[in-house]
């Protein structure tokens, strides 16, 4: 009774912490910093185009971007975080996503380990790190999700029909809060293979497992229906997708990303397993030699992680180009992303490692104790507003600067479907946040033919700089006005002193796209030999903004 309710006390307090960490968004809503890269300068605007746009059902285009942005390209009408961004203004949506990813993943992992482990300290505590990682925001359940799938699923291949209902729902509302592409085709896949093994193994077919494993991939599948239809239905675009030309890498280099991946993880599925996990895990191992005893689970489930550590780093190397060149879907599908499976093992393996040391050393308790607060102590630190305010990157409200961009919209004086823009310094997904048609974007997928067209506005820069070259050509989801001088650095605030000295653009090109203003972020010397026009500078009052936007006219012909 006393385990019981120490644990739920636990319980309650992992509830608080989590919910303090949330707080800097209940209390500073848009001023509140938050991750740039793949977020601020994607997620966040495509959903809020889409919501907008009156093409939430249709298979049709957005005008808004690159004169017509196949709707297949972006997020299906099922998905709930898209009803996020209908339902509230995007800093709520986006704080509500934050809630439900979190607790969803100390709930499902906490489930999840008590399967092995009936320590609360453990199993409370390591659901708690897994609550606090630094996920990718837009993911919303694909990862995080991951524990509490697991759980039903082994509920349901232990119990059969007759498992409780209410994993059944779980179970079939996850599909609507997670995304097939990113993690579930490989998660389904695993567990097939499970499902196949136990087949053979016991001779016996587990109807209500099988049925859980085709019930949740219809449900995915019929939820990606627009993107289904575009692929396999309809005479629709070719995406710039099947002229990618990735995976380049010689021997050295792979094992060094392997040896990366496995150490530091991605940026897009951080387990933050560096300076505690790794080596608590080692020990582990130590101390399981010393007493004879033989951890199977944590040991594969190591190499296990180890395995697609590998198998990401390998999808880079040349060796993969005869594969990728003569299968298609080996060159737009992005299998190595099957090491967004590493969080959830990282964690497991973590409590499973507690564990061993908690029982099997002298001073075991307080070392797991103390152990878990350095990490918990590590992960609260990459909170977003701890993080990004710490290395000064722009708030929500800063990033987009609506003020501001209502003054230069003003100033041009015309409706906003009327001309076209491209941005320099600066990511194009802020003009379109607030509401200009743009020829530039960031997208997964969009028409190969006008990546092409688009390409002749910036070949002359892309010549000067082979990184450049190299970033558009092989990959080009960033469809930029790339400058030389500037690499790939996008935020560029009022503060800068840099200047651009010599900017080369195929004007003629941008005009045939229907060119008619340029947004930079810093003034171009030569814009007249460009073709453009400077009309004037733009800053908002106080320190409301941290751009200033230089407005460049395309001249006529």
């Amino acid at each position: 009774m006393s385990k019981a309710i120490s644990g739920h006390k636990l319980i309650l307090l992992a509830c608080l912490i989590i919910a303090a960490y949330l707080m800097p968004y209940l209390i500073l809503g848009e001023d509140t910093h938050i991750r740039v890269h793949d977020n601020l300068d994607s997620n966040i605007v495509w959903y809020k185009l889409l919501v907008e746009s009156g093409q939430f059902f249709s298979t049709g285009t957005l005008p808004n971007v690159i004169n017509g942005l196949p709707r297949s390209t972006l997020a299906s009408p099922f998905d709930i975080v898209v009803w996020l961004y209908v339902l509230f203004e995007p800093i709520t949506a986006y704080t509500i996503g934050q809630a439900v990813m979190r607790f969803a993943a100390f709930f499902g992992m906490y489930l999840l380990l008590r399967r092995w482990i009936r320590q609360p300290w453990i199993t409370v505590g390591t659901a708690l790190g897994f609550a606090l990682l630094p996920y990718w925001p837009s993911g919303l359940l694909s990862i995080a999700g991951l524990p509490l799938a697991l759980h039903i699923f082994l509920n349901i291949r232990k119990h059969g029909w007759n498992v409780r209902k209410y994993n059944w729902v779980i179970l079939f509302l996850l599909p609507f809060f997670s995304s097939f592409i990113l993690t579930f085709v490989f998660f389904l896949g695993l567990i097939g293979l499970l499902w196949l093994i136990d087949r053979f193994r016991l001779h016996k077919f587990n109807w209500p497992f099988f049925t859980a494993i085709a019930g949740m991939t219809v449900l995915y599948l019929a939820k990606n229906y627009i993107l289904i239809y575009g692929m396999f239905f309809s005479d629709g675009f070719t995406s710039h997708r099947e002229n990618l030309n990735l995976g380049h890498n010689n021997l050295t280099d792979t094992f060094e990303l392997f040896a990366d991946n496995f150490i530091n993880g991605h940026t897009h599925d951080m387990a933050v397993q560096t300076y505690i996990i790794i080596p608590v895990i080692g020990l582990a191992f130590l101390v399981a030699a010393r007493h004879n005893i033989k951890p199977r689970l944590l040991t594969a489930l190591f190499l296990f992680n180890a395995f697609l550590s590998l198998w990401y780093a390998f999808w880079y190397w040349e060796g993969w180009r005869i594969v990728k060149e003569n299968f298609m879907i080996a060159n737009t599908f992005n299998f190595s992303r099957i090491h967004f499976l590493d969080p959830m093992i990282w964690y497991i393996c973590f409590a499973l490692a507690l564990w061993i040391l908690w029982r099997h050393l002298p001073f075991g308790k307080v070392l797991v104790s103390v152990l878990m607060v350095v990490q918990l102590g590590i992960l609260i630190g990459l909170n977003e507003e701890i993080k990004y305010s710490s290395i000064d990157t722009p708030t929500f409200a800063e990033f987009y600067s609506v003020d501001l961009f209502d003054d230069i919209q003003e100033y041009i004086g015309k409706d906003q479907s009327e001309y076209r823009v491209v941005s320099i310094a600066m990511h194009p997904t802020i003009a379109q946040y607030n509401g200009f048609f743009t020829l530039d974007t960031y997208n997964n997928s969009f028409p190969l033919s006008y990546k092409q067209k688009f390409r002749k506005i910036i070949a002359p820069e892309l010549e000067k700089n082979k990184t450049l070259k190299n970033y558009y050509d092989t990959w080009g989801s960033r469809l930029y006005m790339y400058v030389a001088e500037l690499g790939k650095h996008y935020l560029f605030t009022k503060q800068s002193d840099e200047v651009i000295d010599n900017l080369e653009i195929n004007t003629s090109a941008l005009r045939k796209l229907g060119g008619d203003y340029v947004f930079s972020a810093l003034p171009i010397e030569n814009y007249q030999e460009n073709g453009l026009s400077f009309e004037r500078s733009f800053t908002a009052a106080g320190s409301g903004s941290p751009w200033k936007i230089y407005l460049y006219k395309v001249e006529p012909d």
